[in-house]
C-alpha cells in the first residue's frame, strides 16, 4: 500500500502499531520495508481510491477504469477490494455510456455489497468475487430484489456465466485475470440485454504477471512474456 512491496505473512501474529493512524492492531504481516498496515487504514485507502476514481472518469471503458484503479499500490495483487472495484468500474462506465443510475450512490451501494462476499470465496465457496460482483452491478443497474421476476433470472444468469468462463482456466485463483474476465462477459451481456455498449480493448495484455507468484503464465489468455 505504500511502497508496493508484496506482504510478508508471519505465524503467529503479534501487537504492531500501524505505519498510516499509529493505533495498535494485530498484525498478521508486513512488506519488506518494515510497512505495517492495520485494516482499517487498508480498507479506507483502497475503497475511497475506488470510489473517487469512478465518480470523476469519464471513461466508457470499464477495463481502463479498473486496472488504472489495479495500479496503485493500495491495490493489492489479490485482494478482496477486488468485490467492490468490478462492479464499481462497470457503474461508472454504464453512467458514462448513458446508463439511467444516480452514480455515487450506486457506488456507495456497491461498496455496502461488495463488502459482504468473504474474502476467498471463489476458493472456499466456489463462487469467485469478481463474478458475485458482476451480478451485483447488474441487480444496482435495474432494482433487482429476490422478488425481481425477469431481472432475478438475468442477474443469476450473468454471474453464473462469469462464473463458467473463470472455470474454463486452471487455478489457482488470480484477482486480476478473475476481474477481466467479468468485466467483459458482463460488458457482452449487457450489450446484448440492454443495447448500452460499454468499450472494451481488443487486445488485453496484463501487467501484473510479474507480481503474481502463482501465475498460471501461458495457459492465461491475458499473459504476455515479453511484458512479464
Amino acid at each position: 500500500m505504500i511502497c508496493g512491496e508484496p506482504i510478508l505473512y508471519k505465524n503467529p501474529t503479534t501487537a504492531e502499531i500501524c505505519t498510516l493512524c499509529g493505533e495498535e492492531f494485530t498484525c498478521e504481516g508486513m512488506c519488506a520495508n518494515g510497512h505495517k498496515i492495520c485494516k482499517g487504514c487498508s480498507d479506507n485507502q483502497a475503497v475511497n481510491l475506488i470510489k473517487s476514481t469512478c465518480l470523476n472518469t469519464r471513461s466508457k471503458n470499464p477495463y481502463e477504469i479498473a486496472i488504472g484503479i489495479m495500479k496503485n499500490p493500495v491495490m493489492r495483487m489479490h485482494d478482496v477490494r477486488h468485490h467492490i472495484l468490478v462492479g464499481s468500474a462497470l457503474l461508472a462506465a454504464y453512467h458514462n455510456c448513458g446508463g439511467d443510475i444516480k452514480l455515487a450512490e450506486s457506488l456507495e451501494e456497491m461498496e455496502k455489497r461488495g463488502k459482504q462476499i468473504p474474502p476467498g470465496s471463489c476458493g472456499y465457496l466456489g463462487n469467485c468475487g469478481a463474478a458475485v460482483s458482476s451480478g451485483a452491478f447488474f441487480s444496482i443497474v435495474t432494482g433487482t430484489t429476490p422478488h425481481s421476476e425477469n431481472n432475478w433470472s438475468l442477474a443469476n444468469t450473468l454471474t453464473g456465466t462469469c462464473l463458467i468462463e473463470m472455470g474454463k482456466l486452471t487455478g489457482p485463483r488470480c484477482c486480476k485475470r478473475d476481474s477481466f474476465i467479468a468485466l467483459g462477459t458482463t460488458i457482452d451481456f449487457i450489450a446484448d440485454t440492454f443495447e448500452i455498449h460499454m468499450e472494451k480493448p481488443t487486445k488485453l495484455i496484463c501487467e501484473f504477471s510479474e507480481r503474481n507468484a502463482e501465475c498460471i503464465k501461458d495457459k492465461c489468455p491475458y499473459y504476455a512474456k515479453e511484458i512479464a
